[in-house]
């Protein structure tokens, strides 16, 4: 649900799928062929937030901005479910993890990776092309090639249920109908 407040509204491009459970709050952006999933919720209430083309932003995912700035969330970057976002940017590529966090003002490196349960603390900067785990996280590795191909493959799953969404639809079953299938 889309949703108008002190004067702005979201903006959605071609392509993209937003749940009709997912909420978008003022002044959210988002690109061509994203996917926002069931129950997240985009604040553009008292700073703007930015979504690149392909991003995928994961059932559960909460994003927000600092006040009278903008979180800038590049393209082909995966949120995890259940991940909390508040920061300044994650440039394109990267992966925050399910239930990770991201706290104000933090910035996320290019193709960076952030782990699953991490916290990337107020201020921090991570660089391109790593992994960080942990809280506070840290740096573990540089990314291998073979994190590139399945993070390739990952995004693309997601690019491709925001079509399927958007082509196939969803109905709504009424299960004290007779005729529902209850798999039996």
């Amino acid at each position: 649900m889309l949703y108008r407040f002190d004067g702005k509204q979201p903006v959605v491009g071609k392509d993209s799928y937003v749940s009709d459970i997912a909420r978008l709050i003022g002044d959210v952006v988002i690109g061509d062929r994203c996917y926002i999933g069931h129950g997240a919720i985009l604040r553009g209430d008292y700073g703007r937030i930015e979504i690149g083309s392909g991003t995928a932003v994961e059932e559960g995912a909460i994003l927000h901005a600092p006040p009278e700035e903008t979180n800038r969330i590049g393209e082909n970057v995966t949120i995890g479910h259940g991940a909390v976002v508040h920061g300044k940017s994650i440039k394109d590529f990267a992966v925050v993890g399910m239930g990770a966090v991201v706290s104000i003002w933090a910035e996320i490196g290019e193709w960076t990776i952030v782990a699953e349960g991490s916290v990337v603390r107020l201020r921090q900067v991570l660089p391109d092309r790593v992994i960080a785990a942990g809280n506070p996280a840290t740096i573990v590795r540089e990314l291998a090639d073979k994190d590139v191909a399945f993070w390739r493959w990952g995004k693309q799953v997601y690019v491709d249920l925001a079509r399927k969404y958007l082509e196939a639809g969803m109905e709504p079953v009424d299960l004290s109908s007779p005729s529902a299938d209850r798999g039996k």
